[in-house]
Formats: structure tokens, sequence, C-alpha cells
């Protein structure tokens, strides 16, 4: 990476360590000694008791609080770079021993912005800077239109009520861990955004090579972390899954004083992710294309929509991938009919047979599309987008022509805000390079999942847990599925379902999630 990058990622403020250990370790290996300072202190805790709504009711939940804690020994900004983490010692007053529980590793990321534990004082209080917890957030300096503002720890059931993983986490009996990271949108006195990719990403490695490091002296099993996030922490925590140990960010982790270890997770939980960022406008057109803007009640620009569309399907054809359960190969002439079998249908079945007789025949009165007959939903694929409604997203929905979006901030460098990091949206560019920079090719690998798996990276989680609603047109339906297919496709094992009716952010499942941590931990 140029030096110019490397300066504008630390701000302008970090040196280099020269104590740091150049390599690193794959989870078979002996993790090697933490870097100084970086020492987990296992007496430094407050205890605490909080109540945590569950399935099977309320828990009454005592637990040990340690932190903010920084992880990395040269930080560019502690108040982001910091992680906390809660141990339960009883449930509803029976002794809980967590020595060797999984660990639950939930970021709470929305928009890419930075989140922060600082001043956290419990379980399930880390937010996204700036925003309050649980909302949505604006366009423009703030996430982008239709992004959670918080991601892992707090997102909403069918019903409108927060879900908080860590919360469910030690009321489980697991250690929850809760990482603060920086965002797109810090800058500091200099100007220079020092949030922009691949930080992200980097601080979540970060904390997860501290947590390795000090296995034996920090409660839980290190060798059973499962990460979890929502929209763009979700394409994190599929990021943080796919890219275990990868080299490429090994000077970023250098420069940051990292604990020497491997970055590698057990599994991941990853909820509607906004990922694939270089080929989500393609996507975007293929999968929302004909549907009117949100507030505008017009159509998208039908002539480049068009264009877009079809470099989906030179992109999904590119992939070579096959359908989960025995689908066969997976291109865009065929995809409609594979999310409508494998996903919309089976979604809206599991739906309509929860509910009530009477009022499963007023939802299908309301809603005559849907064909329910012995006990299975049935409708085409028009069907689906027209109940779907308005898109949130204008065109292009990711890469702005005006750089307005999110994700052209995530791609800043130094005192340059935004940057294009398409070559479509660049030559139409209204604001800005009419070209790609030299070095947006490497950090879009570095924030995408699927260029990991693509290349098979073999230190990889091979556990994973996807799910997104059916009404969530804050990016394709195709990219969570191309990622569960890459996945699967590698041999991994992949549970991925869609929520019926819901939007950006949901987590119906939440229960099944946990227990399912429990299953693939053992």
């Amino acid at each position: 990476m140029q030096d110019v990058s490397r300066r504008a990622f630390l701000g302008g403020a970090a040196t280099l360590v020269a104590a740091v250990a150049a390599g690193c370790a794959t989870p078979d290996e002996p993790i090697g000694p933490t870097h100084v300072g970086l020492t987990f202190d296992p007496t430094a805790y407050t205890e605490k008791t909080t109540t945590v709504a569950t399935s099977s009711g309320a828990k009454s939940v005592t637990y040990r609080f340690y932190g903010p804690v920084t992880y990395v020994a040269n930080p560019v900004d502690a108040d982001y770079q910091s992680l906390t983490v809660s141990v339960p010692i009883s449930i509803d007053g029976r002794p809980v021993d967590a020595a060797n529980a999984p660990i639950v590793l939930a970021n709470s990321v929305g928009g890419y912005m930075p989140s922060s534990v600082k001043g956290s004082t419990g379980v399930g209080e880390q937010t996204m800077t700036g925003v309050p917890a649980g909302s949505a957030a604006a366009s423009g300096s703030a996430a982008p239109s239709g992004e959670v503002a918080s991601g892992g720890n707090t997102m909403l059931n069918g019903a409108g009520k927060t879900v908080s993983l860590a919360k469910l986490a030690v009321a489980a009996g697991y250690v929850a861990v809760e990482p603060g990271v920086r965002g797109r949108t810090l800058v500091n006195a200099k100007g220079d955004y020092y949030g922009v990719a691949p930080a992200a990403i980097v601080d979540l490695k970060a904390a997860v090579r501290y947590l390795r490091a000090n296995a034996g002296r920090l409660p839980g099993d290190v060798e059973r972390l499962v990460s979890t996030g929502t929209s763009a922490g979700g394409a994190l925590s599929a990021l943080l899954g796919a890219s275990g140990d990868s080299p490429l960010y090994d000077s970023y982790l250098r420069d940051l004083g990292a604990a020497s270890a491997s970055d590698a997770i057990f599994a991941a939980g990853c909820w509607c992710p906004i990922a694939d960022l270089e080929n989500a406008d393609g996507a975007y057109e293929w999968n929302w294309g004909t549907n009117s803007i949100a507030g505008t009640g017009k159509l998208a620009d039908q002539k480049l929509s068009a264009q877009l569309r079809d470099k989906f399907v030179t992109y999904q054809q590119s992939l070579k991938l096959t359908g989960r359960n025995g689908y066969g190969p997976l291109t865009a002439d065929n995809y409609t009919d594979y999310l409508l079998t494998t996903y919309l249908r089976p979604s809206a079945t599991r739906f309509l047979t929860a509910m009530s007789a009477a009022a499963r025949s007023a939802y299908l009165a309301k809603n005559p599309f849907i064909d329910f007959a012995a006990g299975t939903a049935f409708f085409d694929w028009d069907g689906y987008v027209d109940h779907v409604g308005a898109r949130k997203k204008s065109l292009p929905a990711f890469d702005a022509f005006d750089l307005s979006a999110g994700e052209n901030n995530l791609f800043g460098r130094g005192t340059t805000k935004a940057r294009h990091f398409t070559a479509y949206s660049a030559a139409r560019s209204t604001s800005g390079s009419k070209a790609v920079d030299a070095d947006i090719p490497d950090l879009l690998n570095l924030m995408n999942p699927m260029y990991h798996l693509r290349t098979a990276n073999s230190q990889r989680c091979r556990k994973w847990w996807i799910r997104l609603g059916t009404k969530d047109s804050d990016t394709s339906l195709t990219v969570s599925s191309n990622i569960a297919a890459a996945a699967a496709g590698l041999g991994d094992e992949v549970n991925h379902r869609m929520y019926w009716d819901q939007g950006h952010g949901a987590n119906d499942d939440a229960a099944a999630f946990i227990e399912w941590v429990g299953t693939v931990t053992k």
C-alpha cells in the first residue's frame, strides 16, 4: 500500500512499533506473546446485575464487567479502539462457570460509522457514535439512507422490540465482547479522515488478536469466537469470518501495535450485510430497478439502470457459483427462481403457517398475489417485487455520481472526504475525479468478503449464520445469497434464511441464533 494511504489510515498520529512480531499464527499454532501493554487483567472487573428479556422469560444475570480496555498498543484513537468484556457468573441465582464458554463478539457498526464503548458501564451499551441506539440514521454525514444506526447489539424483532445479542449471550452463559471500531466520519485536527477503509476491519482483527493473545487470562474459549453484526456491521462480520489471518492486513496491524496472534474466528453471524460494494450498484438495479424511488414516486433512469443490470449479469457469471440445496449453476437468468424457491416462498410459508387461521385469511385477502394451498405459499417474482414497493436508494445506490453516498466517504483518503470506487460512476462523475484512484482496487479487496471467499482463504470460519428481511431494499438480496452460496460451495456450514415482510436490521430469531452458537461450538 502506498505511503499516502497508510498515513491517511493512521490519521497522521501513529508510528511503527518495532517490537511487534511480523508473523501471524494460524489457529492450530501456539499463539505468540502479547504486545507490551496488551495483557488482560482478570482481576479488573466490576460486578453487575441486569435483567435480560429472553424467549423463555426474563432472566436475572450477574456478570463481571471489564473495560473499556484498549486492544492495540499504538492506538490512533483509543476512544474507538477499545472493547468491553462481560462474563456471567450467575443466572437466576444459579452459579455459571464461563471459563470455557463461547465468546460472542458483537459489533455495533452501522453505515460504516464509528462505534465506541467509551463510557460504557454495562453489557449491551455500545452504540454508533452520535446516533441513538436502535434509531434509523439520516443520509449524508450519518449512515446511508435506511442504514441501521447500531449493529450487532441493537436490532429489531418482528414485534418492533430491540434485540441485543450481547445481552442474550450472557443470559445464555456465554462471554460477550463488544468492540469499538473507527468509522468513516472521523477526522483529526489536520483534516485527515482516519476511519475510512480499511480501518473498521483492521480494528476488528486487532480486537480478535487481543482476545486470542490473552487465552487463559481472558474468560471464555478464544477458539470459539463467534462474530455478529448488522448492515455494515454484518458485512464486517462476514469479512472477519472470510479473511481470517489474511496477510493483506499485516502491515496495518503492525502499525497499530496489534497483539501477535491469529485473527481467525470460529463462526460469523451476519444480518443484512452491506457488502460486495464494487458490484452492489449492478446487483441493486437487477433486484429493484423497476421499483419507484421512495419519496419520489418516480423510476430511476431506466437506461442507466439497464446498463448497471448488464454489469451484474457479467459479474454473476464470473462467480461460477452453485446454488444451495443442489440448485445448480447460479446465473442472473435463473436468480429470481433461485431466490423464490430457496428463500422467499419458504419464508412466506413459515410466516403464514405461524398465523392463526383468521389472521392468515385476513393477510391473504390483503395480499392476493400469494396463493397459499396445502400449507405452502406460492407467488411469482413480479408479484413479490410489487409487494415490496418503493426502493430505498436512488441510482447509483452506492457509488453516487455526486459522491454523496456513505460508501463514497468510506473510500475517502487523507483530507479527501469521498471518492469513487467504480469505473462506471467515476466516468459519469458530477463531483471529483473521472477516474478510480490507483489504490482503490486493493482497498476493495480488503473490504469485500467475497474476495476472500473466491480465493478460498484457508483460515476463514466454517460456520455461517446469515439473515435479512424480504422487504429490505438497502441492497440486493443477491449479496447475502452470494455470500451464502460461496461459503457453502467451499464446504462450509451455512444457515441462511430471510424474514418475511421485515425490513433492514430485522432479527426475528435471535433465540435460535443463541441456540445455534451453542450447537456449532458444542
